[in-house]
This record gives C-alpha cells, sequence and structure tokens, in this order.
C-alpha cells in the first residue's frame, strides 16, 4: 500500500533518499523524465511536450524528528530537535541512522524526581536516547554524530476510516500526487517533490527558482484539531469533512479566481470540500507565487489530527477526496479560460 510505505519510511530533513526512492520506484513507466536537482528535490514530467497550460504540484519528502548531537561515557545519545514538540518525548520509541538503531528516549524515573520536577516539561537537554549500549565506544560503532533520529511509527487502520502513523504531513500529499501522475490525464503535468520544507521551506525556493508553470497545486497535511476542549474557532479543519482549501497563510494568499474555480468542480462533482480556518503556518506555496513574474498557486490540504507528532491521525475519505477533486480539476477546471 503507497500511504504505508511513504509513512513508514524514514525521511528527516536532508536524509529523503529513503522517501524519494519509493516515489521513483511508483513513478518510473508512467512519467515521461525523473530527475533529482542538487538540492535534492524530486521532480518529474508527464506529457511534456502537451499544448495548453502547464501545472505542476508540489509535496514535501521530509518530516520532522530528532538529530544525534553527543554521545555520552555511558553510551546514551543527547539529540537535538527538528520541529517537535519537547512535551511528547519521553518515552518515546525510535530509529537511529540509515540502519535504524532501534532506541527508547529517556529520563530520570520518577521515584528519583523532586516534587517539583514532577510538575515540569522536561527540557530537551535533561533526555536522552538508549541504543542498549553501555559505553560511547560501543555506540560509536553504531551510531555518528549528525544521524537522523526518526519515530518508530506503524502504519495502523483503526476505527470506521481512520489512519494513524508517522509523517502524514506530508506524504499524503505526496501519494496524491503519485496517483495523480498515475491517471491518464491531459496538459503538461510536473510533480515536484521537495526537501527541507520542515526547516524553513528550502526546497521548494530551489526548486521555484527552475519552474515556470502556469498553475501550482500545492499539497499539505494540515491541522486537524476538532477535539473536546478545543474552541471551535481553533479546530482548523474538521476530519470527514473533506480536503481543506486553504485561503491564507503565513506566506500566502490566495487568488480567489483559482480558489472559487475549485470550489465549483467540487461541487459540480460532489466531492466534500472545507475551508482551512487559519492564517497560521506557511507552506512551499510562498516560494513558488513570489517567484519569476508569479505562479498563482492553489493550498490543498488533508486535516491530520496531533500533527507533528509520532502518531498523526487522518480520515482515509479525505484522501481519496482529495486525489478526486485534483483528477476532477485538471480534467474540467476553466480557470486557465
Amino acid at each position: 500500500m503507497l500511504l504505508k510505505k511513504l509513512t513508514e519510511a524514514c525521511g528527516l530533513p536532508g536524509f529523503e533518499d529513503e522517501v524519494r526512492n519509493i516515489i521513483k520506484e511508483e513513478l518510473t513507466g508512467f512519467v515521461d523524465s525523473i530527475r533529482v536537482d542538487r538540492m535534492g528535490n524530486l521532480i518529474v514530467e508527464k506529457n511534456s511536450k502537451a499544448s495548453g497550460p502547464h501545472i505542476a504540484f508540489s509535496a514535501h519528502m521530509d518530516e520532522v524528528g530528532l538529530c544525534v548531537k553527543h554521545i555520552n561515557k555511558d553510551g546514551s545519545i543527547r539529540f537535538a530537535s527538528w520541529g517537535v514538540d519537547q512535551r511528547l518525548l519521553p518515552s518515546m520509541r525510535v530509529l537511529v541512522g540509515n540502519n535504524k538503531i532501534t532506541g527508547v528516549i529517556g529520563t530520570k524515573p520518577i521515584h528519583l524526581q523532586k516534587e517539583a520536577d514532577r510538575k515540569k516539561v522536561y527540557d530537551i537537554d535533561s533526555l536522552y536516547i538508549d541504543i542498549g549500549c553501555d559505553t560511547k565506544e560501543e555506540c560509536e560503532k553504531l551510531v555518528s554524530l549528525g544521524d537522523f533520529v526518526a519515530f518508530d511509527s506503524t502504519y495502523t487502520e483503526f476505527g470506521e476510516d481512520k489512519i494513524k502513523v508517522k509523517a502524514l504531513d506530508d506524504r499524503a500529499g505526496c501519494a496524491a500526487i503519485i496517483e495523480t501522475l498515475k491517471l491518464n490525464l491531459p496538459h503538461r503535468l510536473t510533480g515536484i517533490f521537495c526537501v527541507q520544507e520542515e526547516i524553513g521551506l528550502r526546497g521548494s525556493a530551489v526548486a521555484a527558482k527552475g519552474l515556470s508553470a502556469d498553475l501550482v497545486i500545492n499539497i499539505e497535511g494540515t491541522i486537524g484539531a476538532d477535539l473536546e476542549g478545543i474552541p471551535e474557532n481553533e479546530h482548523v479543519t474538521t476530519q470527514g469533512a473533506g480536503p481543506a482549501i486553504s485561503l491564507i497563510d503565513r506566506t500566502s494568499i490566495y487568488l480567489r479566481k483559482y480558489v472559487d474555480e475549485i470550489v465549483r468542480v467540487a461541487e459540480a462533482n460532489n466531492i466534500p470540500y472545507q475551508y482551512r480556518r487559519t492564517g497560521m503556518g506557511g507552506t512551499d506555496a510562498g516560494n513558488y507565487h513570489s517567484e519569476r513574474s508569479g505562479i498563482p498557486c492553489i493550498g490543498l490540504a488533508v486535516p491530520c489530527r496531533y500533527i507533528h507528532s509520532p502518531v498523526s491521525v487522518m480520515t482515509k475519505s479525505d484522501y481519496d477526496n482529495l486525489v478526486k477533486l485534483i483528477g476532477c480539476f485538471i480534467k474540467e477546471g476553466r480557470w486557465h479560460e
């Protein structure tokens, strides 16, 4: 299953190789060309000689995680965080480096903590990774400074229509582009799978400079906070209500002409949709819409609960309707008239 392969793969910023290789394998034979730029972005072309509008899709391959920064004398590992809420870390299972060494994040046991300490969120410098080594020398045979540390998370379907796994932000976007590029669709199509989005939209900053398209559809996993105890105005999206369409975020204002057209296509095809109800967060669209003379962008997203955690949750119907909406828009959209 495509989503299982993509989400269980490890691909922290700068270490996207495993994810990139899966995408290459999936798209070989379905596209005209596959290339990797110097930054590491994977760029594919389909119907490259077709006339008419040129549509590009973008999603990022990287995920949040940790990085080895020091190995202690007792063989434990100190680490830095790339976009992870440190409150989630104690007792978390992780995979270290390309060989995916199994580890667990530990700290001082509760029996040895002072009463005041039990009320605090642990500072990241008080946490460590235990991979079962007793000495620094033993650990150094398995781990090096700078190695990535990914969450050890298994793709699981549960409830009536739910998936739980790490990295749905943004492997769901990558999967949607792959499925779209496998369809028999008109127009010249480009798929851009970006690196290093989670540490500052770095991959798309490079990819945008080489792109000359008429429209970019940027696809993300986004905040789903439709839970008890969270005010309704902070839900951002609602699971099961369909893919989310962005109006504005920290890096982009999406032109209403294109928003209205994708809404028209959704309604004409009875595809549920919703608006992303916040301006927080930035996406790779911010680099595309301001490059060259400006490339119009549409922002689409799948609602994900517990985003940027070891276990995000997505509703399968939201993902399926996202793929359906993209296909219908390419076939029927009149934005270029």
